[in-house]
């Protein structure tokens, strides 16, 4: 079957995976203050960041247009898989959906499933592999569809920020109880419950945060020796290598995959976050 995965760019795929021609990105709109920044291949974190620590209002992110979506789907593949940031963080899976109908309005019949991740970052390119891997395997697009849903109901998504207040200045942590204070150093462990963002556990500074992340992705890991570890960081490597030593002592995987963020992830995670998907 000849297939293409479309993708936004919230979701941190390696430099290998980007260079795939089966993967398309279509990219969000970043914006710090009166910049606005296209989270495409020019995104440069260390200037990003720089901007956003300079710039006094809090930075803001905008989805693609159903425009962008239905121009990608114009393409030589008879099967257009589709994944995207959760429907509830953002807009782009809605873009996504109405490119779709406006394509098939205009050029006809066409496979395309688009897939809310229910996730971010590394969970969109966990389920974005799963595509690529049951495409390569020969499954039928109804098939791939099923099992993509499946294994994105079964995977689990977690956090650690040195800061929430990007996601909650953009309402992206709406119904969550009032979090401690930061003058108090505590550190939530953050989840996501069918795509809502929710607190799991919380911790006095974000070592100790990070190592009670690493318990709970272990308590709730099932079958975790068939799946992939993916651990996205915001410019901070050596924390993602001992979140990563800290989870393999408790749990055996299949693989290990760690991935710098790019802008949309950037933008909410702030500088230091951890992001993992199991």
């Amino acid at each position: 079957m000849n297939y293409k995965i479309i993708v936004d760019s919230c979701c941190d795929l390696t430099e290998e995976w980007k260079a795939d021609s089966h993967f398309q990105i279509i990219p969000l709109t970043l914006q710090v203050g009166n910049r606005f920044i296209t989270d495409d291949e020019n995104f440069n974190q260390a200037e990003y960041l720089e901007l956003v620590r300079t710039t006094p209002s809090c930075p803001k992110t905008a989805c693609p247009s159903p425009e962008a979506f239905k121009k990608a789907y114009d393409c030589d593949a008879e099967a257009v898989f589709v994944v995207t940031l959760s429907q509830h963080l953002s807009g782009t899976y809605n873009s996504a959906v109405l490119g779709r109908s406006l394509y098939l309005e205009e050029k006809g019949d066409k496979q395309i499933a688009v897939f809310s991740s229910d996730s971010a970052s590394v969970g969109e390119a966990k389920i974005a592999f799963k595509i690529r891997e049951l495409a390569e395997a020969g499954k039928g697009f109804e098939e791939i569809v099923k099992e993509v849903s499946d294994f994105r109901d079964h995977m689990n998504t977690y956090f650690v920020l040195e800061t929430l207040d990007y996601l909650k200045k953009n309402g992206r942590l709406t119904g969550l109880q009032a979090l401690f204070a930061t003058a108090l150093n505590i550190k939530p462990v953050m989840g996501a419950d069918k795509g809502v963002i929710i607190k799991k556990d919380q911790a006095r500074g974000i070592d100790k945060a990070l190592a009670k992340m690493a318990k709970w992705i272990a308590a709730e890991a099932k079958e975790a020796g068939n799946k992939t570890l993916a651990i996205a960081h915001t410019n901070c490597p050596e924390r993602a290598q001992k979140v990563k030593e800290q989870i393999l002592s408790l749990i055996r995987v299949k693989d290990v995959y760690m991935v710098n963020t790019a802008g949309v992830s950037t933008t909410y995670a702030g500088d230091g976050g951890i992001i993992i998907a199991l």
